[in-house]
This record gives C-alpha cells, structure tokens and sequence, in this order.
C-alpha cells in the first residue's frame, strides 16, 4: 500500500477512535511492520508541526493519538464552552504532584508530606480518573498504594512518567 493511502487510514484510525491506540493494533490492522507505522507517524508528526495546522499527533506510551493543538484550544472553548478540564484545585494538585513523583504511595505518606487529611482529595483525584489504586502494600492494615492513570499523563500531556522525572532534572540544570 502506498504511503499517502496509510497516511490517511491512520488518520481516519486515529481521529474515529479518539482515544490512544496502541502501535502494534495499528500495524496489525494495516498489515504493515510497526517500524513503517513509526516511520509515517514521524512522517505525519512533521506535517502536521506546520502552525497552520490545528491537530497533532502524540505518543501516549506505546499508543498513539490524534489530538488538537495546545494554541487552539482558546477557540475551541469558546465554540463550545466545553467542560473539559475542571480546574483542579491547589491541595489536588499537591497531591497529584506528590503521587505523581512519590507513587506507589498510600494515603498515610501522602498525609505525612502534606501536613493535611487528604481523604476528599483522594476521592476527588480518583472520580476524575487521574489516580488508582496500584495495590497494597504489605504490611499490617494493608493501606491502599496509589498511582497516577494514564488519562492523567495525557491530561498534563507526558508521554510516560520517566518523562516528569526528565523535565525535573532539566529544570534544576536552567
């Protein structure tokens, strides 16, 4: 199959699921190898890097995704006045900032950082699907271990959580 002719089926692909897909079901659902997917992505990447393009692609992991630019979402809330993101409040950041970097991490540490109760923040940052549970830990009581999701990297658009450890150190070199 022709390059022009994938171009447009993963973008098709990409814009009907609207969520992340991962590389592999892409190559499968082509026929093609994943390096060929990965070399047209990079291909579409730059195409649409153009400013007078208002979608991008980015890589979420090993998925990929079709998404709008960050300079025109001013428009788009104005069109629609979406209630995409409610704002998240500074003791839920905190605390997603903490899991972010802490994680695993069970509520008592969480507490122990903050100074605070952090029940309702929890309950909060789990309705909106930005933490979970990741487990329990193991020792006496069992406390729950929590984790930051994968709409949560994508909320602050990561591509992994290595990624914030990155941007930290990069940080601390400026």
């Amino acid at each position: 199959m022709e390059k022009e002719r994938v171009k447009g089926i993963l973008e098709g692909i990409l814009f009907a699921a609207g969520d992340p897909v991962f590389l592999d079901d892409l190559a499968n659902a082509l026929e093609i190898s994943k390096e060929e997917i990965l070399d047209i992505i990079n291909d579409m990447k730059q195409e649409y890097n153009s400013t007078n393009r208002g979608i991008m692609i980015s890589e979420v992991g090993r998925k990929i995704r079709l998404t709008t630019k960050p300079d025109v979402y001013p428009y788009i809330e104005k069109l629609f006045k979406p209630q995409i993101r409610s704002q998240l409040s500074r003791a839920a950041l905190e605390t997603l900032a903490i899991i972010m970097f802490k994680q695993p991490i069970t509520k008592a540490e969480i507490e122990s950082i903050r100074g605070v109760n952090v029940e309702k923040t929890l309950n909060s940052l789990l309705e909106k699907n930005l933490i979970c549970e990741v487990g329990r830990m193991e020792t006496p009581g069992r406390p729950i271990l929590y984790g930051t999701t994968q709409y949560c990297l994508e909320y602050f658009g990561l591509s992994s959580i290595e990624e914030l450890a990155n941007l930290k150190l990069n940080e601390q070199g400026d």
